[in-house]
Parts: structure tokens; C-alpha cells; sequence
């Protein structure tokens, strides 16, 4: 625990350089071990992809027998169906989907550790009946189960990340939780590639048993690691928010900086009190889509920001790589080993990710999406042009043909020939690239700049610039200054009705 006597009364600054603690290895480590959490998603997403290929796998679930190697009809045909194949790597996402919903609000309520934690035990029970399994129905009902425990954590492991990061290294620190997600894809593609030839259950349990550890790590770290002071904040607990400050800053409690920044805190959120209605549990989600999306500071542009900016990701095409890898290149029948294949794409993308580390706090975040969506518009163009010319089969180009058998698998539904399919072949490609193309123009015309701003001073840029003048947009005044913290200050020991009635007198009017 930071030495030093926790303060009596909580004064801010108006100095917006003074808002937050020097950054220390400590602040470091925390969010690094945080960022843990990210090794569940990604290594869930890498086992899966390896499983489904094996061939034990695929006999414990279809009852299709072994093939010749020689048959190749046999061959091609030793397959989990394309219907299972979605089933079981979909039903994940819709756990995750309820779990992130339930998450937020439980994270108000009890902690954004404790939630976490919860989010541990949630999955470990789901990742029992995987391992259990022997068939789809329970493997079905232990990936739901898992995934209701993922949403937790990468829902609450991104907001805790964020609140206790310092703000010069927020963004590196954050996408340390992405490059978790690789390593953990790494890590999955590694035990599958060292099981794939067993011919019994320990081919694919083995993998799946695995992910026990990961929740075991996280789960223990977590109990201690100090809760988010902004959680504290919220719930009137200034005592404890000041020691858990302290804490993560590495400063005694009584540090000016300490002081500061947690006087900034309590001054923004008494301001979101007062410019958000109070109301019923329905009301607070209606609160979400508030205002019109065509001003930058309203509830609804940022829920539909920050909704958007996921789809966007999702929408590039790249989570099929990762969840069908193995069988994409089996398909192509010129791989001799495609789990090392596999494993090979994957470590590329490990190595790849710590890149943005150095280049998000450098370029920041909208300049690396904008160039980084230009880029994949156009590969994913030059992939569907090929697909359409130089791959179609009336050419007899075997490399670019089975290329276009790649695309039948990523995307059954779309690009099936079968009654009520879309059949687009190739053209797919062209899908995908023209949503990246949405995706670059969201991001010019909505995604504002936020790197080196503190979330409060986030939340003052979105009230007076536009997206894209903000680059360049620097904080004036502190919240704190605002609501007059800076010269009658807060006792420590005030409730959260006191902190109101205190802080609600000098803000009365709030801003249209």
C-alpha cells in the first residue's frame, strides 16, 4: 500500500497538465495482467479452428468412418457439415452478446473485478461440458455457456483497462488486450498442432482443457488487483477510491496528484448526474440513445459510435481465417500439413500486432484506422478480381481455383450454390471490400482522435469539436475548475448525497 495518510479534503486543479500521476511500471504491470483476459477469447478462437479439422473429431461427431487415402471422394467428403460447422463456432458469439449486456450493468453494481471473476467461474463452467463432450448437443450448450463467461470478460476487462490506465499510454496499454487475443491464438495452435494425430478424445479435450488455466490465472490476479477508483466514485467511496488511486499510480494517497486527478473524476461524474435524467433501470439503457446522432456529444452518436466500431472490425471478413483456418487449407488438397500452415498465419499476426503499441500513441488511433481500413479495401478487391478472372475454373488455374474453394468454405451461406443461396463465388470479396470502404468512411466522418486526453477530458473534446477537427483539439479547464472543487474542495468522508448537494449548487444549469 502507497505510504502516506489519506487526505481530509479533496481539492482539484485547474492546471490540465496536472490531471493525472506520472506514468510508472506499476500502472504497467496492472493493465498488462488485466490485458490477460484477452488470451480467453483468442485462444478459444484457435482451438476451435484446429478441432474442427481433426479427424478423431470428425468421427466422434458425423460417425463417418476413416477414409482411404486413396478415395478421394472419401477424403473430401470426411468433413463436419458446413450447418455444425456455423453452429458451433456462432453459438459462442451468442453467449458473448448477453454476457457483455448483463456485464455493464453488473459491473455497476458490484465491482468491475468482481464481475470479471464471475466472468472466470461462468466459463470454467462451460469449458467442463466442452471437454466433456461427445457429441454436438452438449459441446452446443458448453460453447453458449463459455461464451456467456467471455462476454463478461472482454467487456469489463476493456472497461477496467481503461479506467485505471494512465492516459499517455492508455491506447498501448489497451491494445496490449488485443495482442493477448493473438497470443492466445498462438498458444491454442500450438497444443492442436501437437494433438492433432491422436486417435481418441485426447485430441480435442486436451486443447479445451487447457483454457481451465487461463481462467485460474485471471481469477487469482484479480482478487489482488484494486477495484476501478472511478467504481468507488460512483458509489460515493472516496476513502477507498483514494487508496485504490494511490495504489495503481504508485503515489502516496496524500500526493497532490492523487488529489487532482481523483477530484477531476468526482467532478465529471457528479456533471454526467446532472446532464443525465435519473431514472427508472429501463430509463438508464433509454438514456443510451438520447440526443440526435448528428451531435458529437450525445448519448446516442456515442453508443452508436462505439457500437459501429465493433461491427466494423467483424465486418472485414478476418475472424473466418482464425475459426476455419484448418479447414481452409485442407480444402485446398496441395497443403501437406495444414495445422502448420495454420499455426505459421497465426504467428504472423502475433508478431505483427505489438507494432501498433509504438504507433498508436505516435499517429494515434483514427489516423492508424483510416489508413489501415484503406488497405484492406484494396486487398480485399485484388483477392475478388483474381477470384472472378484469373480463378475461375473455365481457366484451369489450380492456385486461384483453390483459392475460390477457400471463399466456399469461409462463407457457405453466401456463396452455396443450393436452393436459397447467394451464390457469389468469389465476389464475396467485393462484399467485403466495399464494407471496408463504409468502414474508412466512418471512421473519417465519426471517429473522433482521443490519444493523449484523460476520459474526462475526452468527454469535454466531444462537446466542442467535430470528429474530425479533433487532432488537434487541446483541454482549456479541468471539470474540477467547473464545479468548483479547486477552491471549497471535498471532505473525504462525504456521501454520495453530500457530494450532490455540494457539487449541484455550483453547476444548477447544465449546458444544452
Amino acid at each position: 500500500m502507497p505510504g502516506g495518510a489519506p487526505p481530509t479534503m479533496i481539492t482539484g486543479t485547474a492546471d490540465t497538465s496536472r490531471v493525472e500521476a506520472p506514468v510508472t511500471l506499476k500502472a504497467y504491470l496492472i493493465c498488462c495482467f488485466a490485458a490477460f483476459g484477452g488470451i480467453f477469447f483468442g485462444y478459444d478462437t484457435g482451438w476451435m479452428g484446429g478441432v474442427l479439422g481433426m479427424k478423431f473429431f470428425i468421427q466422434q461427431y458425423t460417425g463417418l468412418p476413416y477414409p482411404d487415402a486413396s478415395d478421394t471422394a472419401a477424403v473430401a467428403a470426411f468433413v463436419l457439415p458446413a450447418h455444425d460447422q456455423s453452429l458451433v463456432t456462432s453459438i459462442l458469439s451468442a453467449g458473448t452478446f448477453f454476457g457483455a449486456i448483463v456485464a455493464g450493468d453488473l459491473a455497476d453494481f458490484i465491482g468491475r473485478r468482481m464481475t470479471i471473476i464471475m466472468g472466470c467461474g461462468i466459463f470454467s463452467v462451460g469449458c467442463i461440458l466442452e471437454t466433456a463432450s461427445t457429441g454436438l448437443g452438449v459441446m452446443v450448450a458448453g460453447r453458449l455457456i463459455c461464451g456467456f463467461g467471455v462476454g463478461f470478460i472482454s467487456a469489463i476487462v476493456i472497461l477496467y483497462m481503461s479506467e485505471i490506465a494512465p492516459k499517455k499510454v492508455r491506447g498501448a496499454l489497451v491494445a496490449g488486450y488485443q495482442f493477448c487475443i493473438t497470443i492466445g491464438i498462438l498458444l491454442a495452435n500450438c497444443v492442436v498442432y501437437a494433438t492433432q494425430n491422436r486417435l481418441d478424445t485426447g485430441s480435442y479435450r486436451i486443447p479445451i482443457a487447457i483454457q481451465f488455466l487461463w481462467a485460474i490465472i485471471l481469477a487469482t490476479g484479480l482478487f489482488i488487483l484494486p477495484e476501478s477508483p472511478r467504481f468507488f466514485v460512483k458509489h460515493g467511496r472516496l476513502e477507498e477510491a483514494t487508496k485504490a488511486l494511490a495504489y495503481v499510480r504508485g503515489q502516496p494517497q496524500d500526493s497532490e496528484y492523487i488529489t487532482d486527478e481523483l477530484a477531476e473524476i468526482i467532478a465529471n461524474h457528479e456533471y454526467e448526474q446532472q446532464m443525465i435524467p435519473q431514472t427508472s433501470y429501463i430509463g438508464g439503457w433509454a438514456n443510451c440513445f438520447k440526443g440526435s446522432v448528428f451531435k458529437a456529444s450525445s448519448n446516442s452518436r456515442r453508443t452508436m459510435v462505439g457500437i459501429l466500431m465493433q461491427m466494423m472490425q467483424q465486418l472485414t471478413g478476418i475472424n473466418f481465417i482464425f475459426y476455419f483456418g484448418v479447414v481452409f487449407f485442407q480444402s485446398l488438397g496441395s497443403i501437406s500439413n495444414p495445422f502448420l500452415i495454420s499455426l505459421i498465419t497465426t504467428l504472423v499476426n502475433v508478431c505483427s500486432t505489438p507494432v501498433s503499441f509504438w504507433l498508436i500513441e505516435r499517429l494515434g488511433r483514427r489516423t492508424i484506422l483510416l489508413w489501415g481500413g484503406s488497405g484492406m479495401v484494396i486487398a480485399q478487391f485484388i483477392v475478388g478480381i483474381i477470384g472472378v478472372t484469373a480463378g475461375k475454373t473455365s481457366n484451369h488455374n489450380n492456385s486461384a481455383v483453390s483459392a475460390r474453394k477457400i471463399i466456399g468454405i469461409i462463407t457457405p451461406y453466401l456463396v452455396g450454390t443450393a436452393k436459397g443461396d447467394a451464390d457469389l463465388g468469389a465476389k464475396v470479396f467485393f462484399l467485403w471490400g466495399s464494407l471496408c470502404c463504409v468502414s474508412v468512411a466512418f471512421t473519417y466522418f465519426l471517429v473522433p482522435e482521443m490519444k493523449g486526453l484523460s476520459l474526462e477530458q475526452i468527454d469535454r473534446m466531444l462537446e466542442e469539436v467535430s470528429p474530425r477537427n479533433s487532432a488537434g483539439w487541446k483541454p482549456q479547464t479541468t471539470f474540477a475548475s467547473e464545479m468548483g472543487l479547486t477552491e471549497k474542495g471535498m471532505s473525504i468522508t462525504a456521501t454520495q448525497q453530500e457530494i450532490h448537494d455540494d457539487l449541484g449548487s455550483v453547476h444548477e444549469t447544465p449546458k444544452a
